[in-house]
């Protein structure tokens, strides 16, 4: 059985990223499904000199390291990626082994504004890419207005939108099918 990471860039509980992740789940179908907890220190190379790596940050790492196909659904903050997301992958970067190496991964976005979280999407981009995974570059599935885009269940609404969501997950589905064949 395949194992799916799913990796939300908002703390928030009850954040529309979340409920993104969960059509992502339902969307990909049969496999293990885990969720990372970026609730990480700030990286600060003194703290990693002085006590090592923080246990959630190996315990990250650990996570993707396992995961056959890896989701990242995020928010869009002052134009960019949320700090907590850019410091989880600052820190994972540090910890030996290349975790996100050929892995399979998938960037969504939901999020209040009218464009659905599109620049934190190639921020993101940016950001993975020294790790080298395997992005799945589309089809890009971007929810604008993330606060009315759910119903009263935490159901996306908007068909197209599902069937974006489905076929982006059918792709990551076959990616992570494939490496791990």
């Amino acid at each position: 059985m395949l194992t799916l990471l799913g990796i939300p860039g908002a703390l928030r509980a009850a954040s529309t990223n979340r409920l993104l992740l969960a059509e992502a789940r339902r969307a990909f179908g049969e496999a293990q499904h885990t969720e990372a907890d970026l609730r990480l220190p700030l990286f600060d190379e003194d703290l990693e000199i002085a006590e090592g790596f923080p246990p959630g940050v190996l315990a990250l790492h650990a996570q993707i390291s396992a995961a056959d196909a890896i989701v990242i659904a995020t928010p869009e903050y002052n134009k960019a990626l949320p700090g907590v997301l850019k410091n989880a992958l600052d820190w994972v970067s540090r910890v030996p082994g290349a975790a996100w190496r050929d892995k399979p991964v998938a960037i969504m976005s939901a999020a209040d504004g009218r464009a659905g979280g599109e620049r934190s999407q190639y921020s993101l981009r940016l950001c993975l890419t020294p790790f080298r995974p395997r992005l799945i570059t589309g089809p890009e599935v971007m929810i604008a207005n993330s606060r009315k885009a759910f119903d009263d269940n935490g159901l996306l609404m908007d068909e197209r939108s599902r069937k974006t969501l489905a076929e982006l997950m059918s792709i990551l589905r076959a990616e992570a099918e494939r490496a791990s064949a």
